[in-house]
């Protein structure tokens, strides 16, 4: 029984790869048969123009009024023409030198970063958002994902606790030490043969994770990042919803009681609106909030010294948040939350959890909350 199962999974890791190959070749022939298309319309005196759709998947609408906000439907169209003067042009010149880069990539089977492509040409590039929007572009160009255009990311991110997995030819094996934090795979394609005996998966802002003792009667494990104050840790979320496809486990998140970390768990659950095109494959919709939450501080009993006043921006930043239409369709109650710490005005993070014991958010916390439900 034993090597039939073994026989089934290895069929379908070659399912997988023939069909990651066959992807490949078909967007490497897409994108040679455009590059060829600029060529001859340049050479030919004319001025080629490319069609982008734009899409958004939130925007700041009043709960009562209707918006056109969709995960998949375009809401507009921008046209690029290279010999056109302004910035569609200049935008396009940056669009097709990356393409370029790209195409080399996949015709190698190559990775690299975009920070490793902004050096590439940086007198024209000027600046790293320039290449972030260009590849942004190509994918959208596409209809694909990044990670689809060999372009990786710097690995942000770390997992620990029961699990293991192949990672090209590397053996990671955290479940031989639930306690060993590992960085994520930068490429998603290298992953393969996961097996994981936890019941759930746990999400934690910034490296607290890598502090949670393991879990004996609770087979669990983390993942962790480390925060940034723009998220833009794309790999992660890429991992996070690999993860979740593959285990079909429930995923819980914990992030500071502020605006930021609210924001990041707002981002895993609806996707960014900078990769609004890609949001529907990068975000995990069921993920649930462990916390905290502005009333854990009460209910747990934390001393004053572990509040900090809600800054200006730390206002504005939860005003805009607030004002997003995906609040007031979806997520009702994670919007009360974000209202009741506008109300009393005051932030805290999750370390602050620390001062009722070194222990207590592994061993009481986050067990207790889990096994009685107190998540939305």
């Amino acid at each position: 029984m034993a090597g039939r199962e073994k026989r089934k999974r290895a069929a379908a890791l070659d399912g997988d790869e023939q069909r990651r190959q066959e992807e490949a070749a078909t967007l490497l022939h897409r994108i040679t048969g455009l590059v060829r298309w600029v060529v001859a319309e340049v050479a030919a005196g004319r001025s080629p123009s490319v069609a982008l759709h734009r899409y958004q998947n939130y925007c700041a609408s009043a709960a009562a009024s209707p918006c056109a906000c969709s995960y998949d439907v375009p809401v507009g169209t921008d046209v690029l023409s290279l010999l056109h003067r302004g910035s569609h042009a200049s935008r396009l010149n940056v669009l097709l030198r990356v393409l370029l880069v790209v195409q080399q990539l996949l015709q190698q089977k190559k990775h690299c970063s975009k920070r490793d492509i902004y050096y590439m040409y940086p007198s024209i590039f000027q600046e790293q958002a320039v290449v972030d929007r260009a590849i942004n572009d190509i994918c959208v160009l596409f209809k694909c994902s990044r990670h689809n255009l060999n372009v990786v990311p710097v690995a942000k991110g770390l997992v620990m606790g029961w699990i293991r997995f192949l990672e090209g030819e590397k053996e990671v094996y955290c479940i031989m030490n639930v306690n060993a934090a590992f960085s994520i795979p930068v490429s998603i394609e290298a992953i393969k043969d996961v097996v994981s005996v936890a019941d759930y998966i746990l999400v934690v802002e910034k490296e607290t994770g890598k502090r949670l003792p393991r879990y004996s009667d609770k087979k669990a494990y983390a993942l962790s990042y480390t925060f940034l104050f723009y998220f833009s840790e794309l790999i992660f979320q890429i991992f996070l919803r690999y993860l979740v496809e593959q285990l079909h486990l429930p995923v819980y998140c914990l992030v500071d009681a502020d605006p930021y970390g609210f924001d990041i768990l707002a981002t895993y659950k609806f996707g960014s609106l900078q990769l609004a095109y890609d949001a529907n494959f990068l975000r995990v919709p069921d993920i649930r909030w462990l916390g905290v939450f502005t009333s854990d501080f009460e209910d747990y009993c934390l001393p004053d010294c572990c509040l900090l006043h809600l800054s200006s921006e730390d206002r504005r930043k939860a005003e805009g948040i607030l004002s997003r239409c995906y609040l007031h369709r979806e997520a009702p109650q994670w919007r009360l939350e974000l209202e009741a710490m506008l109300q009393k005005g005051v932030k805290f993070e999750i370390e602050a959890l620390s001062a009722c014991s070194i222990s207590f958010l592994s061993e009481e916390y986050i067990p207790q909350k889990i096994k009685q439900g107190r998540h939305i």
